[in-house]
């Protein structure tokens, strides 16, 4: 399973960001896509997640009410909209591909099977 990443940059405190996710390859052996950010000192950390089947999301706390994850199954890809954007979301942003995404939003990392290269999202104060 390949996943590509889009759609990072530079936003000022308050704006929004669009990501994408294009997955390709054996797809129907991850029914879970996620996002994962790690910011410059700190560990990678769950983001959100979202299952093929039914389209259950899960959100870490800090980003709830105000990110969103979505899918397009056609497509392959999947969608962060990033709304109420703060500084202390400047990371590398990580697209995931799993069997679970209950599991990525509990067992984090150790649920993915597969990894995206980074974008990088930034909010200027």
């Amino acid at each position: 399973v390949q996943l590509q990443a889009s759609g990072g940059g530079l936003v000022q405190a308050g704006g929004s960001l669009r990501l994408s996710c294009a997955a390709s390859g054996r797809t129907f052996s991850t029914p879970a896509m996620g996002w994962f950010r790690q910011a410059p000192g700190k560990e990678r950390e769950f983001v959100a997640a979202i299952n093929k089947i039914g389209g259950r999301t899960y959100y870490a706390d800090s980003v709830k009410g105000r990110f969103t994850i979505s899918r397009d199954n056609a497509k392959n890809t999947v969608y962060l909209q990033m709304n109420s954007l703060k500084p202390d979301d400047t990371a590398v942003y990580y697209c995931a591909a799993g069997t679970s995404a209950q599991a990525m939003g509990t067992s984090s990392v150790m649920a993915v099977d597969y990894w995206g290269q980074g974008t990088q999202v930034t909010v200027s104060s």
